[in-house]
């Protein structure tokens, strides 16, 4: 089939990769002209693990190409999947602005019928608005359907999880539409579920929500551990082994970050809310995971006293492991109230590095990022550990400690073993363990 993919941020990507990996030939369309160009020069513009190799093997092959002329793409496909943001506004809601644009693209373009698939995470009744405005402003009689297909894209195994599915929903409100997203994911036909579109819309902001609730309760079992003897890690591997619970998301740590849970946790507040639905249970889950931020501080100060001047390095700045992304990490939050203290700061990410940068400008002395883990912890006081990458678990500690002024480590993720780390010489702070 000829697909448009619409938007070419992080799902959208993916999703056009994937999509062209499937057989389909596939245009990426996006109206930054210069993220287009930066993309058919070889720059892909996120970081996600086989991403590159997938996007190079399909526009080798002649599957998958990208185009800033919107128009025309539109015109030239049978399924446009639209792909584009949906920011948050302050109240939880999300700002559709891109999605009316969009949908009012396709009516301009609309000269056959085509199927038009929401992608973007997008609150209940969305659909409706796109069906709305495509027919309002279409100009002619052609027929057209909506559906609604929500990704479940891990950041740092995004790829496989497109091309590995455990399940993909469609959400439809026409035989024709079903027939059609059946074929293009025919390969996982036993994976597939169909729903009307409302429910698949719900299903992804539901999917979440659960999972950062989940999140925040091991959280807060974390915070009891904190109080007694008990092992957060050994409660939830107690927990984790009742086949009604799962050990999948029972992590005590600084709590949950990125594009999608926060977002969505606020965004299915607002929707139950805007419906008279008491939605006081997920509130808690995000006050305990913003929490996070002030009981990390707390350890930090257990450790140096008097944070002014205090040297901290601080590895991990990306929200979780194997990827770039900045947004909502808890790292931010944890850093600004560390400058505010008059901390001076030296810092350091695999992958996440460029896009801080961002957010918080070097400044010698004060706040500096370094190019390995051993150069930031060079004569510190305490080095704090916020995301799990891989790399950190095989430092080796003998130099981190030999480089160090005083051998502090306050791990935020739990990457290592307490009594190893004390056997080492180092005064070891964890989550939820003594």
């Amino acid at each position: 089939m000829k697909i448009a993919v619409i938007g070419t941020g992080y799902v959208g990507m993916v999703t056009a990769a994937g999509l062209a990996e499937l057989g389909h030939r596939v245009i990426g369309a996006d109206k930054d002209g210069e993220k287009i160009g930066r993309i058919l020069s070889g720059v892909v513009p996120i970081y996600e693990p086989g991403l590159d190799e997938l996007l190079a093997a399909n526009i080798q092959k002649g599957r998958l190409s990208f185009s800033a002329e919107l128009n025309p793409v539109i015109r030239d496909a049978d399924v446009i999947f639209v792909c584009v943001g949906t920011p948050q506004h302050a109240d939880g809601s999300a700002d559709m602005s891109q999605i009316e644009e969009v949908s009012r693209l396709i009516a301009d373009n609309l000269d056959r019928y085509k199927l038009v698939v929401e992608k973007s995470t997008v609150p209940v009744k969305t659909s409706h608005w796109i069906k709305r405005t495509i027919g309002l402003h279409k100009k002619t009689d052609t027929a057209f359907d909506i559906a609604s297909n929500p990704e479940f894209l891990r950041e740092g195994s995004a790829v496989s999880d497109f091309l590995h599915p455990d399940r993909i929903i469609v959400g439809v409100e026409t035989d024709r539409a079903r027939d059609i997203l059946c074929g293009i994911y025919g390969r996982f036909k036993d994976r597939l579920v169909v729903t009307n579109i409302d429910t698949a819309e719900l299903i992804k902001h539901a999917s979440n929500s659960f999972l950062a609730l989940k999140i925040s309760y091991i959280n807060l079992i974390s915070n009891i551990c904190e109080k007694t003897d008990a092992n957060v890690e050994q409660v939830a591997e107690g927990m984790g082994l009742d086949p009604r619970i799962g050990g999948r998301f029972l992590k005590a740590g600084i709590g949950y970050g990125g594009s999608c849970f926060p977002k969505d946790i606020k965004a299915l507040v607002k929707i139950g809310e805007d419906l008279g639905v008491d939605m006081s249970l997920l509130k808690e889950a995000d006050r305990i995971n913003f929490d996070r931020v002030r009981l990390v501080i707390e350890k930090v100060k257990q450790a140096l006293w008097i944070l002014k001047d205090k040297r901290i390095a601080i590895l991990g700045l990306a929200f979780k492991p194997e990827t770039d992304d900045i947004r909502e990490a808890p790292s931010i939050n944890i850093i600004r109230e560390l400058v505010r203290e008059g901390a001076r700061l030296r810092l350091y990410d695999p992958q996440a590095t460029d896009n801080m940068k961002l957010v918080f400008s070097p400044e010698p002395g004060r706040l500096e990022y370094f190019a390995s883990p051993y150069l930031a912890a060079e004569g510190t006081n305490a080095l704090l550990l916020l995301t799990e990458w891989e790399e950190f678990a095989g430092l080796e500690l003998d130099k981190i400690k030999g480089t160090m002024a005083n051998p502090i480590i306050i791990d935020g993720r739990n990457i290592f073993a307490p009594a190893a780390l004390r056997k080492l010489g180092f005064e070891y702070y964890s989550i939820g363990r003594k």
